[in-house]
């Protein structure tokens, strides 16, 4: 047995985010960052089979569905929802969600990071 995390890192896409004027023009970029606790494990899959572990396909499918479904006024919000999506996943235990705003100023990005469950 092992204890394991998935991560997911970079993930860059457009989103609509934000309370200002020209945020709610139409996307702009984000990326999110992304580590799900599995707890223990065993420290070999039993098989082949995909649908014996997480597929990582899917948690980056719900990342970008949640982030583009509609307009987020709050990162917070953004967060919120995220963590409320992933840990809803079978066998996730705790979820690490950094959300940044790539272009929000020139000469840094912003982020916020939250954290749910248990770690």
């Amino acid at each position: 047995m092992n204890s394991q995390v998935l991560q997911l890192t970079g993930l860059r896409f457009g989103a609509n985010l934000g309370v200002l004027d020209h945020e709610r023009v139409g996307p702009q970029p984000i990326q999110v960052d992304a580590e799900l606790n599995l707890g223990e494990q065993p420290a070999l899959p039993r098989d082949a089979d995909i649908g014996h572990v997480l597929d990582y396909r899917k948690v980056r499918q719900i990342i970008i569905d949640e982030c583009t479904a509609e307009h987020t006024d709050l990162l917070e919000s953004l967060l919120a929802k995220l963590c409320v999506r992933l840990m809803r996943l079978p066998g996730v235990l705790g979820v690490r969600i950094r959300v940044a705003k790539l272009e929000i100023f020139d000469d840094c990005e912003v982020a916020i990071r939250c954290e749910a469950g248990l770690w």
